[in-house]
């Protein structure tokens, strides 16, 4: 019964991404006792290819090539879908990221299949594989079932646990040859946001001002948390609006989805398009002045008060418990 299943890894800075082991965990579950292969592309990545295997892969594809050092989507759906035509899967998974947003598309089109997004878990039931995914910005959810062709997904990162690393496990690491040609896109450099601490889209704690925090400087005392609590720093769509901080922290409809195992809500007021990035944490604490705020209809616990004197508490009491800890 089982099948194979071709699982995407992403890189960023010469390391893996934890959503390309939590991808093949899901690959697991689709291919039912088949074989899960993992894809890794670009420039020089073939020593990332045992660490998959010790997350569950039982082979790993290598493409390298100079021109696909960063990605594009030309050259990395060249790469990909010359390993599909070789493998032919019965089940491709991508993480639901900035990257495989782009690109599943793009390959899904090419192959002439569906795909199902931003898939929340993943069961097989009655001999059918099942994807649950959020719908109108997280206040319902849908299952879905591929009745036709390749079973096409992409996961939300944070949402569907990875396997236990096994150092012991073994599988062949091998590189396919593809001529990447008639680029359309050509990356002449890469400007990064300096960015410190933890990927905000992976944290597995969030701690998030909204206009509330008053100024850039506001964003200070939640720096200090985060870093005491080794979580990422977001904020949500007013906050960027009135320059307090970047628009690449932004959590929402129009910026990311987070769902982290705690999210502390500063000065948020909760409006739909926030809460549609942010409602499935596991765990959420919001803090605000005004007690009729519509964040606390979402929060498991809420403080009512000043963000200034409350979010400082915390921080020490959090300190506390580490040295305790």
């Amino acid at each position: 019964m089982g099948r194979k299943v071709l699982v995407l890894g992403e890189v960023r800075d010469a390391t893996l991404r934890n959503v390309s082991f939590e991808a093949i965990a899901a690959g697991k579950t689709i291919a039912e006792g088949g074989e899960v292969v993992a894809l890794l592309v670009g420039d020089t990545v073939a020593s990332l290819g045992a660490e998959l295997v010790h997350y569950g892969a039982d082979r790993v594809i290598t493409v390298e090539d100079p021109k696909l050092t960063t990605y594009t989507p030309d050259g990395y759906s060249q790469a990909v879908l010359s390993v599909i035509q070789e493998e032919s899967p019965e089940g491709i998974v991508f993480g639901h990221t900035a990257l495989g947003k782009d690109l599943s598309p793009k390959i899904a089109a090419k192959l002439g299949s569906g795909l199902v997004s931003d898939a929340t878990a993943i069961e097989v039931t009655g001999g059918n594989v099942v994807f649950t995914r959020p719908i109108y910005s997280g206040k319902a959810f849908e299952k879905k079932i591929v009745t036709d062709g390749v079973i096409f997904a992409t996961i939300r990162p944070n949402n569907i646990p990875s396997l236990d690393k096994d150092d012991s496990r073994s599988g062949d690491v091998t590189s396919h040859s593809v001529e990447i040609k008639d680029l359309r896109t050509i990356v002449k450099e890469v400007v990064r946001k300096a960015s410190e601490g933890v990927d905000l889209s992976e944290a597995k704690v969030v701690i998030a001002g909204g206009r509330g925090v008053k100024s850039e400087d506001g964003f200070q005392p939640l720096n200090e948390l985060a870093e005491v609590l080794g979580g990422a720093v977001g904020a949500s769509r007013g906050a960027c609006d009135a320059e307090y901080c970047d628009y690449s922290l932004q959590i929402g409809q129009t910026g990311k989805v987070v769902t982290p195992d705690l999210y502390i809500a500063c000065g948020i007021s909760g409006a739909i398009q926030h809460l549609a990035g942010m409602s499935n944490s596991k765990v959420i604490v919001a803090i605000n002045k005004d007690p009729e705020a519509n964040i606390f209809k979402v929060a498991d616990y809420g403080i009512v008060g000043d963000l200034f004197e409350v979010i400082p508490l915390l921080t020490e009491e959090f300190k506390k418990l580490k040295v305790h800890a």
